[in-house]
């Protein structure tokens, strides 16, 4: 069975600290499970006492927690895996305009590092460049998952 890697894709992105991914390996289906959702299955708690929206989220976080072996359900990459801070970091080096790149750097280093950056990147007219970078930085991580994992996939 072949995935589309830009469901893998989607999975990573939307990673999250209370939102993990899951690829059912039976389907192909990206499964996003949140920590709410999680605790609901291992605790047993009666569908009864969700959403109808959320009741099948609930059943598919069971089916993971029952699949002890990972032969079902494999975890995606977390954002602890991509390291956004690090994509942002090689960015800095990409930047033919040594000025450009220097300040980058300088807009990174210390809390706040993530708003000086959008914002150094807009005051640059880079903004297409970076998402571009990025987009093909998450894109290779989920190709590497793939294959690592013997995941056969479909670029989509």
């Amino acid at each position: 069975m072949r995935v589309k890697l830009s469901e893998i894709i989607e999975g990573i992105e939307f990673s999250s600290d209370e939102r993990s991914s899951y690829l059912n390996k039976l389907t192909g289906e990206v499964v996003m499970i949140t920590d709410e959702e999680y605790h609901a299955a291992e605790e047993g708690n009666s569908l009864d006492d969700y959403p109808e929206w959320q009741r099948d989220d609930i059943e598919k976080a069971e089916d993971i927690l029952a699949d002890e072996t990972n032969e079902n359900f494999i975890s995606l990459p977390s954002k602890y895996d991509v390291h956004e801070y690090n994509i942002m970091e090689r960015f800095c080096s990409t930047v033919a305009d040594k000025e450009i790149s220097e300040s980058l750097y300088h807009a990174i280093k210390g809390k706040g590092a993530f708003s000086r950056f959008k914002d150094a990147i807009h005051r640059y007219e880079i903004v297409e460049d970076w998402y571009k970078y990025r987009d093909d930085y998450i894109k290779q991580i989920a190709k590497d998952w793939c294959e690592e994992n013997g995941i056969e996939y479909t670029d989509d």
